[in-house]
């Protein structure tokens, strides 16, 4: 978040600092080969189905066949709810879950730290590939962005290994852990007491799937193929601008590394810091026009988070959600 951030900001600057040239910009939306852009599409909206396979994971310690529909209907409204609402909208997805599959909410909230765990990790492995090859090409950077990627480097590792920590905890402490927090909580009266334990022992059943070696395989493999997919959506979008820009699968691979960092600051209804890091990583690494960038960075975060709306709008149109009331809920959750 440190080194997204900080993109975030040098960004801004070099936007406010430069001369922007808005029918060159509109001029490149009508160069693009949609036909690449729509292909894009078929592996972006791929991602959602692999979520709801590696969801269905977590859930088998409570429920032994859980239904992949509702994990996918749940993930699809959950995703255009972080789209409408920022991160709020992130715990409407756990909380849908847990309804569909009636299992406790707590327990989806563990099945939710778990998935950002392993995205986070996914995430942090190719973002140090990315710095690897950015290293290793000898490409001239601003001053301003060289100490990012000096800082960036060196939080990558213990980032890393933090989450493998965490990852292992889960599996080898989670039950002591909860009957020392038991043991801890007897102060309290009885009724609050039963409840916060009941939280506890939701929480544990949630990341029990870590403690079943060939679980933790196939959340990995799910991972994997989820990043694979992210990156051929990306590589769509790159050969949406042959003849503007001219991207190898490196170049790409380069370009998901540093953007899924942008993605993790959401503004409801505008995305957040992943157009900026965008537009910094195509000016900046690769020498593309800043109008250009521009345009790219966009349709970026179109087909990557906006696209998904309109889905997810009829979905919980045709389950009859109320999005007030998701709202709502998203809200109370997240404080």
């Amino acid at each position: 978040m440190v080194v997204a951030a900080a993109l975030v900001w040098f960004g801004g600057a070099q936007l406010a600092s430069r001369g922007f040239d808005w029918r060159l910009a509109a001029g490149s939306l009508t160069r693009i080969h949609w036909n690449w852009l729509l292909l894009g599409l078929i592996p972006m909206f791929g991602t959602y189905y692999g979520r709801a396979l590696r969801w269905a994971v977590f859930l088998r310690p409570l429920k032994e066949k859980p239904s992949i529909r509702n994990i996918l209907s749940a993930t699809v409204i959950g995703f255009t709810a972080i789209t409408l609402f920022g991160r709020p909208g992130e715990f409407v997805r756990p909380y849908l879950i847990a309804v569909k599959e009636q299992v406790p909410v707590t327990s989806q909230f563990a099945a939710w730290v778990l998935e950002r765990i392993f995205d986070l990790l996914m995430a942090l492995l190719v973002f140090a590939f990315a710095l690897s090859r950015v290293h290793a090409s000898g490409v001239q950077v601003g001053e301003k962005l060289a100490w990012v990627l000096a800082f960036g480097g060196k939080i990558v590792t213990v980032l890393c290994l933090a989450l493998l920590v965490l990852i292992l905890s889960f599996r080898h402490l989670a039950e002591p852990v909860q009957r020392r927090l038991t043991k801890a909580l007897r102060f309290l009266p009885e009724h609050r007491f039963t409840k916060v334990e009941r939280w506890i022992e939701a929480f544990v059943q949630g990341v029990q799937s870590t403690r079943s070696d060939g679980a933790l395989l196939l959340v990995f493999l799910y991972s994997c193929i989820e990043w694979i997919l992210i990156a051929a959506c990306y590589w769509c979008l790159a050969r949406a601008y042959s003849g503007m820009m001219t991207f190898s699968l490196v170049d790409v691979l380069i370009y998901v590394g540093f953007v899924s960092f942008g993605s993790v600051v959401q503004v409801p209804g505008i995305g957040g810091g992943m157009q900026v890091v965008a537009v910094v990583v195509l000016t900046e690494l690769f020498g593309v026009r800043l109008e250009l960038a521009t345009s790219f960075a966009i349709l970026t975060w179109i087909s990557t988070f906006v696209i998904i709306v309109p889905i997810g709008l009829l979905v919980a149109l045709k389950e009859g959600l109320d999005w007030h009331n998701l709202r709502r809920v998203g809200q109370e959750l997240s404080t």
